[in-house]
């Protein structure tokens, strides 16, 4: 092969590749929580800042047994008391695929 048909084809590979990458992304959901005053703080979004709203929240101990769950408002937030002393597992659901975990570790969660 010559050097300018290597280069078309490395050009084609990294243009392809993006046709996989999308989808992938399009499918993506952020989430962070942090605890204060015996509260867990949860915050959710989607990768072009809109807020999820209606998200299903979910928080699994360490054994991946549910002890809370709830719903994200119109600002894609939700606020829930600490269940349990424990590494907890924050699991948004925001439908059509969309869904990701955040943990928060039992020393993050105050005395």
């Amino acid at each position: 092969m010559n050097q300018k048909m290597i280069k078309y084809i490395i050009i084609l590979f990294f243009l392809l590749s993006f046709l996989f990458v999308g989808p992938a992304f399009a499918h993506k959901v952020n989430v962070f929580a942090y605890a204060e005053g015996g509260k867990i703080y949860i915050e959710s979004y989607f990768p072009d800042g809109k807020s999820v709203e209606g998200g299903r929240i979910e928080i699994l101990d360490s054994q991946n047994q549910k002890v809370a769950e709830g719903v994200t408002d119109k600002e894609g937030k939700c606020v829930l008391p600490i269940p349990k002393k424990d590494d907890l597992t924050i699991v948004i659901n925001a439908s059509m695929g969309h869904k990701n975990s955040f943990l928060l570790k039992k020393s993050e969660l105050g005395e």
